[in-house]
């Protein structure tokens, strides 16, 4: 049995003083490092928004969000307080204007990668527990992979209170465990 830890999008945009900052989004640092560096894990992936200036997603162009994570600038860039040593591989996602990219698995290799490597386990982190963070979790589900969601080291955006714990629910509905 192989594990992978998959960090969701802890980028400069999703933290605070970025462009579509999550509360208290760079707290979870410590704990990424921790789990990253605990040697528990065969592989560690971390996804990224990585969109085009058009992105479908942003206001302009009739999505619900800020302009976030263009691909290339600063804020699209992995926090600085992560440790990038133990990282095997960066998964950028949402690189087509269309796609909404809030699953690391959409219209990635990211699936292929972790079946070449014999991963069967995934625990899923990062930025945010009520969008990029559930997605990438229940899409590692629909692939057939067993799936942590370790809660103290997410945060959401909660654009209504309480998203992150209905995500959460929703993971645990799914089959996920919430740590």
């Amino acid at each position: 049995m192989s594990r992978a830890l998959l960090i969701v999008d802890f980028q400069n945009d999703f933290c605070p003083g970025g462009a579509l900052a999550v509360p208290d989004g760079d707290a979870i640092a410590g704990r990424l490092n921790e789990l990253a560096g605990s040697g528990a894990y065969d592989v560690v992936v971390a996804t990224r928004d990585w969109h085009p200036p058009d992105h479908g997603s942003f206001a302009q162009h009739g999505g619900p969000w800020p302009v976030h994570c263009v691909a290339g600038t600063p804020g699209a860039d992995l926090h600085h307080a992560l440790d990038p040593t133990p990282i095997h591989a960066v998964v950028d996602k949402g690189r087509a204007r269309d796609t909404e990219g809030y699953s690391g698995f959409e219209d990635t290799e990211l699936a292929g990668f972790l079946r070449e490597r014999g991963v069967d386990h995934v625990t899923v982190v990062g930025l945010a527990t009520d969008y990029c963070v559930k997605n990438t979790a229940l899409d590692a589900l629909r692939e057939g992979f067993h799936v942590t969601v370790d809660s103290t080291a997410a945060r959401g955006v909660e654009v209504q209170e309480g998203d992150s714990e209905r995500a959460l629910e929703e993971l645990r509905a799914a089959g996920a465990s919430v740590a």
